[in-house]
Parts: structure tokens; C-alpha cells; sequence
């Protein structure tokens, strides 16, 4: 009997990208510096270790998103491209060195994020609020917006880098609660909501933030729920981008959101009561950062 062979199936080739998120190489003198400069100090950046396609624009103006505590999430979440597995302990001159790259980039404004830190009884929040004051001792004047991990509902680690007074403190919601399993491993939708209550609550003046990616298949209306419960929970700033799939083993895309759609999202997030909302096909967390807390606050 003669054997059937099966044809061999091929991945679906990719959706093409549409115009409005193409972005150019980086490149350039000022690349090339901070690339240099982050290798000589050992640091790691979310703009390179999560693929950020504005690194070119913002490496190119001389500004950068530093990640602390390591560069091994603890977590593996379906949309991030950061590395996961058993991070390999706490750097404790980590701070030091975060301080001394702000003040040789000569910023006025620094961003600050982590990997998840499971492992850690505190998160990480000890590295946070320690390099807050490295930073703020290193380049006084300096404003400092730091993007948190839930601490998994430790409410005494928020405290901590509450404490230390950050600008700006974001914590990012990502998506819409229906599609947090798929989307946020480990993570819980309410956990998140309540830390942006109660940081809110601990600092009252102090602007928080979050944002969500768009394209994971949510309808506009869950968008709309999403965003209500941000500012039920006290939220200042949004920010609101397009989903980009990583590598072909993350979450796929389920659509390209036109800028037109983030118009009206932008639309709606302000008559909701955001004080500033930045929604755009290549916004990411950190995109313009500097300018939205000078839009809430008033101060330069």
C-alpha cells in the first residue's frame, strides 16, 4: 500500500505593518553613546530588553527608560519580550549606577521600571525608593516617575517607594479584564485597580498613571469600562498604544487599531476626567513622559 504524504503546513505569513507604525533603525551618535554608556555601567534599559519601537526617537534625543532589578522577569507574561526565569539575586549598587548614568545623560527627568521580583518578600521596592534618593542626591532637581510591579498586594511595599516620592508613579493596567489570563500572567485585574487607589490615597498630590495596549481583541466598549475604572481608582495620566507581537511565541495580534480609533479613545479618556491622556498608535509608557506630568502638574 502506497503511503499518503500530508503537505507540510507553513505559519500564516504576518499582517504587514500599515504605515502610521513604521519607524526608523536606530542609529546615530547619541545611539551609539547611551548604548555604550549602559554596557559600561551594566545597566539595562526597557527600551532595548522590551523591543520599544520609539528607541530611536528617544535614544536619539539623548533619554532612556532605566529597568532596574536585573533583567530576568519572574513572571512571563503572553505580550512582553523581557527575558523570564530565576533572577539571580539583588545588585545592591544597582542605584549607584542608575544615579551616575542620569546625571552623565544630563537629565531633567528620568524614568525608572523593574522586571517582576516574585521572589522578593518586598518586590523590589527597597531597590525602588533606594535609587529614587541615589538619583535625587547624584542630580538634585531631578524629577523621577517610577513604573511599579503590583508587589503581588504587598500594600507595605507600595508604601515604601510611595515614601521615597516619586513624581509621578505608574502602574501599567495593560488590557481589559476579560483578557488578563491570556495577557497578564500572574497578575489580577482588581490587585492592580487597588494599588492605584491606594497609592493615591498615600500621596494625594502625587500624579499617578497607567495605560493598556489595544489590538488584543477587546471591543471599544471594554476599552471604555477599563478606563472608567481607572479613574474610579484616581488616575491623572493614560496612555493608551498598539499591541506589537514580539517574537512569533508571544500573543498574537488581533488587529491594527487606526489612529483615527485612538483619536476618539484620547476623546473620550478626557471627558472622562483624565488630566492628561497621550493615545497613539506608538505611545508606550514612557513615550513623552516629561510632558505629561507638565501637563498635570504645571510646573517645568
Amino acid at each position: 500500500m502506497s503511503m499518503v504524504q500530508l503537505p507540510v503546513l507553513q505559519p500564516l505569513p504576518r499582517e504587514p505593518r500599515p504605515e502610521w507604525l513604521k519607524v526608523r533603525l536606530p542609529g546615530g551618535e547619541n545611539y551609539t553613546h547611551l548604548k555604550g554608556l549602559m554596557a559600561r555601567l551594566e545597566l539595562h534599559t526597557v527600551c532595548e530588553s522590551a523591543r520599544c519601537p520609539n528607541v530611536a526617537e528617544c535614544w536619539g534625543h539623548g533619554t532612556a527608560t532605566f529597568m532596574i532589578l536585573g533583567n530576568l522577569c519572574t513572571r512571563a507574561c503572553g505580550f512582553c519580550a523581557v527575558p523570564h526565569g530565576r533572577p539571580l539575586g539583588l545588585d545592591s549598587d544597582e542605584p549607584r549606577r542608575v544615579a551616575e548614568a542620569v546625571a552623565a545623560m544630563g537629565l531633567s527627568y528620568a524614568v525608572i521600571t523593574s522586571v517582576n521580583r516574585d521572589d522578593l518578600a518586598d518586590g523590589g521596592a527597597g531597590i525602588f525608593a533606594e535609587t529614587i534618593r541615589a538619583v535625587r542626591e547624584e542630580v538634585p532637581g531631578c524629577k523621577i516617575e517610577v513604573l511599579i510591579p503590583d508587589f503581588r498586594g504587598n500594600w507595605e511595599a507600595l508604601a515604601t517607594v510611595v515614601e521615597a516620592a516619586p513624581e509621578v508613579l505608574n502602574h501599567n493596567t495593560e488590557t481589559v479584564p476579560r483578557l488578563y489570563r491570556q495577557v497578564r500572567l500572574g497578575a489580577v485585574y482588581e490587585r492592580s485597580l487597588e494599588l492605584l487607589r491606594r497609592a493615591k490615597q498615600l500621596n494625594p498630590a502625587m500624579p499617578t498613571k497607567s495605560g493598556i495596549m489595544v489590538g488584543l481583541g477587546e471591543s471599544y466598549e471594554e476599552i471604555l469600562e477599563t478606563l472608567r475604572d481607572l479613574r474610579v481608582s484616581g488616575v491623572d495620566i493614560l496612555t493608551v498604544g498598539q499591541y506589537l507581537q514580539p517574537t512569533r511565541s508571544h500573543l498574537p495580534i488581533a488587529r491594527f487599531v487606526h489612529p483615527d480609533e485612538f483619536a476618539r479613545i484620547k476623546r473620550d479618556a478626557l471627558a472622562l476626567g483624565f488630566k492628561h491622556a497621550e493615545c497613539g498608535p506608538l505611545v508606550r509608557s514612557s513615550y513623552h513622559a516629561h510632558e505629561q506630568e507638565e501637563s498635570v502638574t504645571g510646573i517645568r
